[in-house]
């Protein structure tokens, strides 16, 4: 089987996708794709020209959750959904929550000024940053730790792509500078370190970390 995943290094949502490709044992070749400078014909691949997509033996998924979907079905071991119907539910709802609630300001909002616009030679927008720290991210982040209250995951007793969606975004908002408040989000800032210490995202935030500094340190 040939496996080509699509993306960009910085990208939470390509970042799930190598976590739960990592932690299934699937090899595959990774084929970097600018988000801001998408090449010609990948709309072949990816309908709405997103990162990230999954090329196997010829066909094409686009979408992370799809991804992680066809991950699971084909590579069953160790289970990343599960197997109780309403646990399941719930994993799909956390995930679809981090994926697009979250997502849009923890990365969108926070990380791409303080990083990406950086990256672009443009100017970070601190008031849309601040914005989003004092207004909008606070409710998330205190559903998300009443959640986990008394828990190590989001839902059942093991490691769900709830997780990983959720720890990948909080990987970008890490590297645009911030962190979470413990004082304030303990549980939520207990879940973070715990999946951050596992080898696939140690790893990669580690290379990323680096990156960054390299490059935005010299400007």
């Amino acid at each position: 089987m040939s496996i080509k995943l699509y993306g960009a290094a910085l990208s939470p949502f390509v970042r799930k996708t190598r976590v739960a490709l990592a932690l299934k044992g699937i090899e595959y070749e990774a084929v970097h794709v600018d988000p801001a400078n998408i090449p010609e014909g990948y709309e072949k691949i990816s309908p709405m020209k997103r990162i990230p997509a999954l090329e196997i033996d010829g066909q094409y998924l686009a979408d992370s959750a799809a991804i992680c979907t066809w991950l699971e079905t084909t590579q069953p071991e160790p289970a990343l959904y599960p197997s109780d119907a309403m646990e399941r539910g719930r994993v799909i709802w956390f995930e679809r929550f981090v994926d697009y609630d979250l997502a849009m300001r923890c990365t969108f909002a926070v990380f791409r000024n303080r990083v990406v616009m950086r990256l672009m030679g443009k100017e970070c927008d601190e008031d849309k940053v601040q914005h989003a720290l004092s207004t909008t991210i606070p409710p998330l982040f205190a559903y998300l730790d009443k959640e986990l209250e008394g828990r190590d995951y989001l839902v059942g007793n093991s490691l769900t792509v709830a997780d990983i969606a959720l720890a990948s975004q909080m990987v970008n908002f890490k590297h645009g500078g911030e962190q979470i408040d413990a004082n304030t989000y303990p549980n939520l800032a207990a879940h973070t370190e715990r999946m951050h210490a596992l080898a696939p995202f140690a790893q990669t935030i580690e290379k990323e970390s680096g990156f960054i500094h390299k490059v935005l340190g010299s400007q």
